[in-house]
């Protein structure tokens, strides 16, 4: 029996379906956990989850602004958004 030849897949775009921010500066030890519908943060010490918290909300407000769903996004320009959602 032969095997019929595989065709060549085409290449996939990426689809970004949630994201996770990890805090490694915890020592106080406490378990910070705060989610939402398409995010997780965990870890962190308050002002790292704190941060790490405003940006994520300030990243999904700025997707809703530009009518743009996580999952369509390009994840370049989703990295450039959550860069100018960081506060300073």
């Amino acid at each position: 029996m032969s095997k019929k030849p595989q065709r060549p897949r085409p290449a996939k775009t990426p689809r970004i379906r949630g994201l996770l921010g990890v805090g490694l500066d915890n020592e106080d030890g406490h378990k910070r956990i705060t989610t939402g519908e398409k995010f997780a943060l965990v870890g962190g010490s308050q002002e790292t989850h704190e941060v790490m918290t405003e940006t994520m909300l300030k990243t999904f407000e700025e997707l809703k602004r530009r009518s743009k769903p996580l999952e369509t996004i390009d994840p370049r320009e989703l990295g450039e958004i959550i860069e100018k959602s960081r506060p300073s």
